[in-house]
């Protein structure tokens, strides 16, 4: 299907405006709307937070506020709009009651309630529509939401800040600061974005983080969530402070579980057969529980464990140009290789400097 430079033109505005709801949409994929009327915009809009308008409602109510009839006009939409009843009405109910013409949509939605059925309906309505417009860009900013709808568990990143020889911390546990200030900053736009932070029991022994959000204006911190086999985290831990934080454990301790639940805390009984905790399952819950991305900050023990058992998805690795010395740890805990067959591949796709570090971001092929 072809489209014209002002098809491209409208799109790419769509998107900058799902941009802007990066870190407010959760659980719903970020979604902009133009209207066009006449080659000239009519009304703008993006998703709002969980429960209120979406993209098009907005870009109609925006239309509207300017005195502006949308009849006949073209709505660009960066996902496939919603044909079913959730917190909101269905959009595609609003737009045939709008008069739009046509709708150009960037992706069909992956959630298996529309799929297809939002553009149907449309062009049952008699109206014109496209699909397939910048679609790699629209997937990439919604990629968690993609991944959940899916495949059934949340996009994973990894994180970790490391010396130019690969070193994450000295042997006795110091590892602060090994990353300059601007990509400390960097890191924390990525926990923003996410719906939940993940580390292990031995990054809250060593650290004791609090994992939230500081260095980027956000109106909304992510779920923070500790893998802790043994339910060892003392309630007095940071990451715990105010709640919104879940434990996953692989044995129950009724009068623990009892006293986390007290302050605010959830927590969730998943062992596997070697009585570690549940990887796997524990993104499928997090899947069920509406999370889309995942950012992983945790020792090298974890990330080797999360890596080990197929749960990575992306490295967002920040390495400083310092050097550490082989008595120091690594990046991850993996089985040692005797024949390169073995490997992991991976696909760099981004790497720039941050300040005076180097942030580097790979997929696992």
């Amino acid at each position: 299907m072809s489209f014209s430079a002002a098809d491209h033109q409208f799109m790419a505005r769509a998107l900058q405006l799902a941009w802007r709801g990066l870190y407010t949409t959760t659980p719903n994929p970020r979604v902009g709307c133009v209207l066009v009327k006449d080659g000239a915009v009519i009304g703008e809009g993006y998703t709002q937070p969980a429960g209120m308008n979406h993209a098009e409602i907005q870009a109609l109510a925006d239309a509207q506020a300017k005195n502006i009839d949308a009849h006949g006009a073209t709505a660009y939409v960066s996902l496939e709009p919603c044909c079913h009843h959730g917190r909101t009405p269905p959009c595609t109910a609003a737009l045939i009651e709008a008069g739009i013409a046509r709708v150009v949509v960037a992706m069909q939605d992956p959630n298996p309630q529309v799929a297809g059925d939002g553009l149907n309906k449309l062009r049952a309505a008699g109206m014109a529509t496209a699909c397939g417009l910048l679609e790699n860009e629209a997937r990439e900013l919604n990629i968690g939401f993609v991944s959940r709808m899916t495949r059934g568990q949340p996009w994973l990143r990894l994180k970790v800040a490391a010396s130019l020889d690969g070193k994450t911390a000295l042997n006795n546990g110091k590892s602060q600061w090994l990353t300059c200030p601007e990509a400390r900053r960097d890191a924390h736009a990525w926990r923003a974005r996410s719906c939940a932070i993940l580390t292990g029991f031995g990054t809250v022994k060593d650290d004791n983080p609090s994992l939230t959000v500081r260095e980027v204006a956000t109106t909304r911190q992510p779920l923070r969530v500790v893998v802790d086999s043994r339910l060892e985290t003392p309630l007095t831990a940071r990451v715990l402070e105010g709640g919104n934080a879940l434990l996953f454990a692989a044995v129950a301790d009724a009068a623990k579980i009892a006293a986390l639940r007290g302050q605010g805390v959830d927590v969730c009984i998943l062992p596997n057969p070697q009585g570690k905790v549940d990887l796997p399952g524990l993104l499928a819950e997090l899947a069920r529980r509406g999370i889309n991305e995942v950012l992983a900050e945790a020792g090298f023990r974890l990330n080797g464990s999360l890596l080990r058992e197929g749960c990575v998805d992306e490295l967002l690795i920040y390495q400083a140009p310092i050097l550490l010395g082989e008595a120091a740890r690594g990046m991850f805990d993996l089985t040692e290789l005797t024949d390169l067959t073995g490997r992991r591949e991976l696909e760099i796709f981004d790497m720039r400097k941050v300040g005076k570090d180097l942030r580097l971001r790979a997929r696992l092929k």
